[in-house]
C-alpha cells in the first residue's frame, strides 16, 4: 500500500508551505507557499544565513522596502529550482487596506522575478483578502499578474475574489478551527469536531462547491492546517498547501485516502456580484473571520517589522 501522501496527490495538487526550500525535495510538491512568517523563520537558521547576508550586501544602497523584496524573490527563485510548478509571493502585509500601493508592490516583485528569468506563470501574489487586497488582485489579473487571495475565512471574502477573477485562493482551515476550539471552551469537543465535521474543513467545502456549482475558474488551496485529519478530510480539493512536519505524517503513513470533495453534476450561472457595502456588512456579521483577519495581518505584520530589522542590522 502507498503513503498517505502519494494517495492524496491522486486527487490534489500538493503544495509545501515553507521558506526552507532544502526539504521541498523529499516530498515532490507541485508549488510552494511562503509568507512572511516562513521567510523570517527561515532567515534565522543558520543555513540561511548566508543567503541573507548576500542580498543584502549586493543591494545595500537600496530602499528597505526594496531590500526586503529583493530577499523574498531569492528565496522563491530557489524554491523555484525545486518545485515543477508556481511559489507564492507575499505583498507587505501593511499595505493590507491600501489597493495602489498593493498593486505597485506586486508589480515590483513580479518585475524582479522576470529580471530572473522567470515567467508569469510560474509566480502567485499573496494579498490579504481585504476589500482592498481583492481589487487590487482584480487589477493585476487584469494585466496577466496571477494572484494568490490569503488570509480568507468568510465566505463573502470567497464570494468577492471569484466576481474579481482571482487565479487562486487560500481558506485558512487551522485558524478557523482555532476561534471555534477557544470559542467553545470547555464544551468543545475534539472527536465530535474532527474530519468532515471540523468547522475550518466545512467552510472550505462549501467554497469549493460554490466555485464548481457555479462555475467559478479560481483555484481553492486549503492552507494552514493543524492535524493530518483535516487535510485528508479535503481529498479532492484542487489544492491542499502543507507544513513540512505534516508532509512528513503522511508520507511515513500508509493508508487509504477517498476523495472527498466533489464537482457537482451541473453547472449554474454565478450570482451577482457583491457590492462593497454587502462585503463589509457580510464580514462584519462573521465574528470569527473579522476577529481572524485582523489578528491575520497583525501578525504577518509583526514578522515583517522583525524582518525589516534583520535586514537593517546587516547593512
Amino acid at each position: 500500500m502507498t503513503s498517505q501522501l502519494d494517495q492524496l496527490k491522486a486527487h490534489t495538487v500538493v503544495v509545501a508551505d515553507t521558506g526552507d526550500f532544502k526539504q521541498l525535495a523529499q516530498f515532490a510538491p507541485r508549488d510552494a507557499t511562503t509568507n512572511p512568517s516562513l521567510i523570517l523563520k527561515a532567515v534565522q537558521k543558520p543555513e540561511y544565513a548566508p543567503l541573507l547576508a548576500e542580498v543584502v550586501k549586493a543591494h545595500a544602497g537600496d530602499a528597505l522596502d526594496s531590500i526586503v523584496d529583493k530577499v523574498l524573490v531569492r528565496f522563491g527563485l530557489e524554491i523555484l529550482k525545486v518545485v515543477p510548478g508556481r511559489v507564492s509571493t507575499e505583498v507587505d502585509a501593511r499595505l493590507s487596506f491600501d489597493t495602489a500601493a498593493t498593486v505597485a508592490r506586486a508589480r515590483r516583485i513580479m518585475g524582479l522575478y522576470e529580471a530572473a528569468g522567470v515567467s508569469r506563470d510560474r509566480v502567485l501574489i499573496k494579498i490579504a483578502a481585504t476589500w482592498e487586497g481583492i481589487q487590487a488582485a482584480r487589477m493585476l489579473e487584469a494585466e496577466g499578474i496571477h494572484c494568490n487571495l490569503t488570509l480568507l475565512f468568510a465566505f463573502a471574502q470567497a464570494r468577492a475574489c471569484g466576481d474579481a477573477g482571482v487565479q487562486l485562493i487560500s481558506p485558512f482551515v487551522g485558524r478557523i478551527y482555532d476561534w471555534y476550539k477557544k470559542s467553545a471552551g470547555a464544551a468543545w469537543d475534539e472527536a465530535a469536531q474532527a474530519g468532515l465535521n471540523d468547522p475550518g474543513v466545512q467552510s472550505v467545502s462549501r467554497i469549493h462547491g460554490y466555485y464548481k456549482q457555479h462555475g467559478i475558474r479560481t483555484e481553492v488551496m486549503g492552507a494552514s492546517f493543524r492535524n493530518v485529519g483535516q487535510i485528508l478530510a479535503l481529498a479532492g480539493c484542487d489544492l491542499l498547501t502543507i507544513s513540512p512536519d505534516l508532509l512528513a505524517q503522511l508520507q511515513t503513513t500508509q493508508g487509504e485516502v477517498p476523495c472527498q470533495l466533489v464537482a457537482p453534476a451541473t453547472v449554474v450561472a454565478p450570482e451577482p456580484a457583491l457590492s462593497e457595502a454587502a462585503f463589509r456588512y457580510a464580514l462584519n456579521e462573521d465574528a470569527m473571520a473579522t476577529e481572524k483577519l485582523a489578528e491575520g495581518i497583525r501578525l504577518f505584520a509583526a514578522d515583517a517589522v522583525k524582518l525589516d530589522a534583520l535586514i537593517e542590522a546587516q547593512r
